[in-house]
């Protein structure tokens, strides 16, 4: 079987803005990895501001308006909330018929992710010695103070191995966006393959441009994670940490 492959169909000329399939394929990469990167940004924003919400002391609705988000982003497939934005929202907000489909892949995307992330960041505040909560009380923060220089700190560190899981997943995920016409590359594959007939080596070449991108994800992830480690900290199974 492997004698009746034809890996140079990606130079030949598909007959559209694209001087052969090679370049269509990296074009689509670079669309893959645009929505991925964009997505990743509204989700770690969001993601982290509502999880912080979720962990306020005596702020009871605040809490209840968090825990609601995570509820309903995380419990609608995206696929669903990806043709939600693409064909309800713009119905009912006629200004947003002018976005781009590009533009509602990313929001679609990243509110979905942001569910995910502030579940991630609530636990890892949550893991925090309470003693930690106290000490920045003490010496007179105020609580955005305290979350941001004593809380945060340490609770990105504890969330990063599941935070490179969601970075990976928001990369797979992106294949979605063929469904609003964004030409990644999970359209390039579908396209290609109805054009040249050749699915092995089209299926087979963007398979091998999405593993790229999660093993570079991972050894990113991996080397923040080393670096910000904290030497001597330990979180204990129960959810408690300490020095």
């Amino acid at each position: 079987m492997g004698s009746n492959w034809d890996w140079q169909v990606f130079l030949q000329d598909p007959g559209g803005k694209y001087p052969t399939y090679w370049q269509w394929m990296l074009s689509a990469w670079g669309w893959t990895v645009s929505v991925a990167l964009l997505a990743l940004v509204v989700a770690l924003v969001l993601g982290s501001l509502i999880g912080i919400i979720r962990t306020l002391p005596n702020s009871p609705w605040l809490v209840r308006l968090g825990n609601a988000w995570v509820e309903l982003f995380r419990n609608i497939p995206l696929l669903v909330q990806i043709f939600l934005w693409y064909h309800v929202i713009p119905a009912l907000v006629p200004v947003m018929k002018s976005v781009p489909s590009f533009v509602l892949v990313v929001l679609a995307l990243g509110f979905f992710t942001s569910a995910r992330i502030a579940e991630q960041v609530r636990s890892g505040i949550q893991a925090l010695p309470k003693g930690q909560r106290y000490a920045g009380m003490a010496v007179g923060f105020t609580t955005p103070q305290y979350y941001r220089y004593v809380i945060l700190p340490m609770a990105y560190r504890i969330i990063i191995p599941p935070l490179t899981s969601e970075t990976m997943n928001i990369f797979k995920n992106s294949s979605v966006a063929f469904a609003v016409s964004v030409t990644e590359l999970t359209m390039f594959a579908m396209q290609a393959q109805e054009e040249t007939s050749r699915g092995i080596e089209v299926y087979l070449a963007v398979t091998g441009l999405y593993v790229i991108s999660a093993f570079a994800i991972n050894r990113i992830m991996a080397y923040i994670e080393k670096k910000t480690r904290v030497p001597g900290f330990i979180v204990s199974a129960s959810g408690g940490g300490g020095h």
